[in-house]
């Protein structure tokens, strides 16, 4: 999709697993499962969609999926699902990963960052984009490397220590515009603070949604995930966003739906509806 100078591709780290009542919370089984039907472990299928932006002066890409640094048991435990993984989907549209000069993490769990590092051959761990400066927000780092009991298990430092080390990692706060067109800004309710990223060109305006909203299952303001640190603060949040998203005609990108990875939101009176948008 070109949008004035921007060109935007949606880039694949593949697929995993999750449990499918974690995704949906206080949302019954029988009425989920209609709309995201489960295995035999209870998982359902979730997409690792991630965002490349090519201007006339960088290649961002918009988190870096789960990554590779994975052992067996990891891999079976979530059905980690490679190939594609970030760097061969870059190969596809005739990047390497030397070509990334900006990387934004909306947060740092590890389904969002895990490819910003991958081992060397001498299995170290390594910068994936060796020349790209990372953003984060400033208070998700901090967090991150500091975090209580309900999300310790989301956070692996491995995905982000060599890059504070070698001078890569940078820092936002609240809102600010990573180049012109392009801004982050902070939003509470799945931690506290994940960062949206909202490109901007003439009357168009694309948004990734990261975990706010991550598949079009979750626009019901309700549909929230038991991962949801702060779920009534996320309903709110939702309200505003969707409202905004409809009547500004925005393109949405939902990371982690594996079928429907972007689209316009519309609402027909009852409830919203997605219609798709192909990249």
């Amino acid at each position: 999709m070109e949008i004035g100078d921007f060109k935007l591709d949606i880039i694949s780290d593949g697929t995993l697993r999750l449990d499918g009542g974690a995704m949906f919370g206080i949302v019954p089984k029988v009425i989920w499962e209609k709309v995201a039907k489960p295995d035999e472990k209870n998982r359902i299928l979730i997409g690792l969609n991630c965002l490349l932006i090519r201007t006339p002066t960088d290649n961002i890409l918009v988190d870096t999926g789960i990554g590779e640094k994975w052992s067996e048991k990891e891999l079976s435990i979530y059905a980690i699902s490679h190939p594609p993984t970030i760097l061969s989907s870059l190969e596809k549209v005739g990047l390497k990963a030397e070509d990334i000069t900006i990387v934004i993490n909306t947060h740092l769990h590890f389904d969002h960052a895990g490819g910003n590092t991958r081992f060397n051959s001498k299995g170290e761990i390594v910068p994936t984009f060796p020349n790209a400066r990372y953003f984060v927000q400033y208070s998700e780092y901090k967090h991150a490397c500091s975090p209580h009991e309900r999300d310790r298990a989301s956070y692996l430092s491995e995905n982000w220590l060599i890059l504070s080390e070698e001078g890569q990692l940078f820092f936002t706060q609240e809102r600010e515009e990573i180049i012109p067109g392009i801004t982050v800004f902070r939003i509470p309710g799945h931690n506290l603070d994940t960062q949206l990223v909202k490109i901007t060109q003439g009357n168009t305006t694309v948004i990734f949604l990261a975990d706010i909203i991550p598949t079009t299952m979750h626009l019901p303001i309700a549909w929230v995930m038991g991962y949801d640190l702060y779920p009534v603060e996320l309903m709110e949040q939702k309200k505003l966003l969707l409202s905004q998203a409809i009547s500004q005609n925005w393109i949405c990108i939902f990371e982690h739906d594996a079928k429907i990875p972007a689209g316009r939101i519309i609402n027909n009176g009852k409830q919203y509806q997605v219609k798709e948008v192909k990249f």
